[in-house]
């Protein structure tokens, strides 16, 4: 949801839609993190060696521990004054949601072992957000050339 906001804003017109961005990411890490604790606490009540054993053998786990790995300095840097002192390299910083969307992906596709409907849906959704700002990124960079 988050990476939709830019194209339905420059679609629609909608640029209400700005104020929620920050509020979907931090809740798309939120969630991340329910997701995680409930694997640690839930699934493997704190045997931190045997999920590391467990970390190891499935990819599908590595790639979601890194997919969190990547989204955690974005949520800890989400904040106006994290803006400001990062001032140009926070835009650059958080260019990796694009690197967390694709683990997140991957990690949902390969996690799911039968029905494949719902992580093929959201590939497809991510692919076409994605196109989408592959496109206006090489609209940008004509104009600037001529």
């Amino acid at each position: 949801m988050t990476l939709s906001i830019t194209p339905i804003r420059r679609a629609f017109g909608w640029n209400f839609l700005v104020k929620y961005r920050r509020m979907l990411g931090l809740f798309t890490f939120f969630y991340a993190c329910v997701h995680l604790s409930m694997w640690v606490g839930v699934d493997w009540f704190f045997a931190w060696g045997d999920m590391g054993h467990e970390i190891a053998k499935h990819r599908y786990i590595l790639i979601g521990m890194l997919t969190w790995l990547i989204m955690l300095p974005l949520a800890l840097t989400s904040t106006k004054g994290w803006v400001r002192r990062l001032g140009k390299g926070w835009a650059k910083l958080h260019r990796l949601v694009y690197v967390a969307a694709v683990t997140g992906t991957i990690h949902y596709l390969w996690a799911v072992k039968k029905d494949t409907f719902f992580p093929a849906v959201y590939l497809a959704v991510f692919a076409l957000l994605l196109g989408y700002r592959l496109m206006a990124a090489r609209q940008r960079a004509a104009r600037l050339v001529t």
